[in-house]
């Protein structure tokens, strides 16, 4: 199993009177009497653990914002009732695994784990992957694919509850949004390319999801017309697919603004797929508003993990 440190809150030292009398105590005992080694911080029962959960990447930058992001809510996580640590995990390309936080909580005898995914919608990972590797299913051909993935299993001992993803919450399109704005100049002659990582299985969801961000962004912005393109495996992870929506937009509108909508960043999507795509256009410098960012870092991305965190510790309590 793999050490790993995690957000934990603090014991609460002993009144002074409490510890005067016990060290009159161990002078009245002496040596005579065996002494009852004192249960370690790992044996104590925890209550509720939270597992920030990503993909992973093999991306420095990648990892940073996701570790960022625990680093910036669990001082507020710890502070709701019945919660006692706050972990990120990777499920794949970077440590520590699933498996291993999952396995460490156990260690530590927490009740119940949270696991927040810091998804963007439902797809393969969401439907099957997670739930095979933290127990809640069995299908032998996800477990033979991640077998070959070597991405290990482990399935808790402390009750474990799964959140949804981000699309559940508001804070995509208002992130869209803020980010649109930055790049935009003149709303009425530019249009929108929102830029995925897609699904091949689930299709439907990812269009209707991305459909949803860019209206609302032309509804708030201005801006009139906005498409869609994909970066990941549903493409092939080429550029063609950026290339080909900005030049769609740039068949009506004077100027593209492309918002790659990613949790995290890293060079291979943002600046190789994504930014190479944009460099494909002719006059890309003038008629292409890019900036290779992503969803994080997102306050209000904060605020879900927090409020999700809560929302599942008052629901555990009752």
């Amino acid at each position: 199993m793999t050490t790993m440190k995690t957000h934990q809150k603090p014991r609460t030292p002993l009144p002074a009177p409490h510890q005067l009398l016990i060290c009159m105590l161990l002078l009245l005992s002496g040596c005579s009497a065996p002494q009852k080694n004192l249960p370690s911080e790992e044996s104590t029962t925890k209550n509720i653990g939270i597992l920030l959960l990503n993909h992973g990447s093999r991306s420095e930058r990648w990892q940073k914002n996701l570790l960022d992001l625990e680093h910036n809510v669990a001082d507020r996580i710890l502070t709701i009732e019945g919660i006692d640590g706050v972990r990120t995990a990777f499920m794949e390309h970077a440590t520590p695994s699933i498996a291993d936080a999952l396995e460490s909580f156990d260690h530590e005898g927490y009740r119940h784990i949270v696991v927040i995914p810091v998804f963007l919608t439902i797809g393969t990972h969401m439907f099957d992957d997670i739930p095979t590797i933290i127990g809640m299913k069995d299908n032998p051909a996800s477990i033979q694919h991640l077998k070959l993935e070597g991405i290990a299993r482990y399935k808790p001992k402390a009750k474990t509850h799964l959140a949804p993803s981000l699309d559940f919450s508001g804070l995509l399109k208002s992130n869209a949004l803020r980010r649109t704005t930055a790049l935009s100049n003149n709303p009425e002659n530019e249009g929108l390319v929102l830029v995925g990582y897609g699904s091949t299985h689930f299709d439907n969801q990812w269009s209707e999801l991305f459909d949803e961000v860019g209206s609302y962004v032309c509804r708030k912005t201005g801006i009139t017309e906005y498409t869609t393109a994909w970066c990941g495996h549903i493409a092939h992870y080429s550029s063609d697919s950026t290339t080909v929506a900005v030049n769609r937009i740039l068949d009506t509108k004077e100027r593209a603004i492309v918002i790659p909508l990613l949790v995290s960043q890293s060079e291979q999507f943002q600046i190789k797929i994504i930014g190479n795509g944009v460099s494909a256009v002719e006059g890309y410098s003038e008629r292409v508003g890019y900036k290779p960012d992503a969803i994080l870092p997102d306050p209000k991305l904060e605020e879900w993990v927090i409020e999700t965190a809560r929302n599942y510790a008052q629901s555990t309590a009752e």
